[in-house]
């Protein structure tokens, strides 16, 4: 497969999947785009990995794309449509190879059941599978500081914080509880039925207040990235503050439904983004 095509294919997965993410992409260059998409259908492809029960052995498919990653990265091509494109973006925009590694670490850790025992553990957790996703696309926005790595770091733990927020109930589900045992027994909630109920509204405010100061801290994020890419990821930070927002409003309904930002609200979102980083009117690059 030639890059362009493995591009193409890399777009087609990113618009299909990438709820959040893609409005975000819809205002950056082409190149800045593009890359984006490869990244993404990257982080996909080892979500799929881990929460596919049709894989009959996941860990050993999560281990041969850890082999298939090296081999991609050390010039050999594996027979997968997304390498020509993950490879051509991450040269180019010379992204460190360890993030992607410690991305798998973090899906493989979902193998087992989780019980989150402190937020120290849950940070750890949050940093492989969304603060690792920050520090890399932060190398396609451009920036200067290393201050911004930090910056990005955080981000990314408001980003999972808020996931973790909404998944309650599907990732009970799967015997996966993300809320730290230290936190449930400090507000005197079930683990297993998240009861009493009004215990529960307590814990999720008490987290959803820790993942607003996450976002808080990562503010000055935005003005520390090229120009050309703030938009985009103030759109992407005001789409998932929308999604926080939404669980709050709705006094943390996530065991009965999945809270989510309406299309008409992320483009919204979007729009907004662009005029605030280019003047009256919004900027879509081509």
């Amino acid at each position: 497969m030639t890059v362009e095509d493995s591009y193409q294919w890399c777009t087609r997965v990113a618009r299909a999947q990438a709820k959040n993410f893609y409005y975000s992409f819809l205002l950056l260059s082409r190149p800045r785009r593009r890359a984006m998409c490869a990244i993404y259908a990257f982080m996909r492809y080892c979500d799929d990995l881990s929460d596919d029960e049709g894989i009959a052995d996941r860990p050993a498919a999560i281990a041969r794309w850890r082999d298939d990653l090296e081999s991609a990265l050390a010039g050999r091509s594996p027979n997968h449509p997304l390498w020509p494109a993950f490879v051509d973006a991450v040269t180019g925009f010379e992204i460190p190879h360890q993030y992607f590694f410690d991305m798998i670490d973090g899906v493989r850790s979902d193998l087992e059941p989780r019980r989150i025992r402190t937020f120290e553990e849950l940070y750890d957790y949050c940093y492989h599978v969304a603060s690792v996703v920050g520090l890399t696309i932060i190398h396609i926005f451009g920036f200067d500081s290393p201050d911004a790595l930090l910056l990005a770091e955080r981000c990314g733990i408001a980003f999972q914080l808020t996931n973790i927020l909404r998944d309650v109930r599907e990732d009970s589900l799967k015997n996966r509880v993300y809320l730290p045992a230290e936190d449930l027994a400090r507000f005197g909630v079930s683990p297993e039925t998240f009861q009493p109920h009004e215990n529960f509204i307590a814990l999720m405010s008490f987290e959803a207040e820790r993942a607003r100061d996450y976002y808080r801290q990562s503010a000055p994020l935005v003005e520390m990235i090229h120009r050309e890419s703030r938009a985009s990821l103030r759109a992407l930070i005001g789409i998932y503050s929308r999604l926080l927002d939404r669980i709050v409003a709705s006094n943390y309904d996530v065991l009965d439904r999945r809270i989510r930002v309406p299309t008409w609200e992320k483009l919204w979102t979007l729009v907004s983004a662009g005029v605030a980083n280019w003047g009256q009117r919004p900027h879509f690059p081509i």
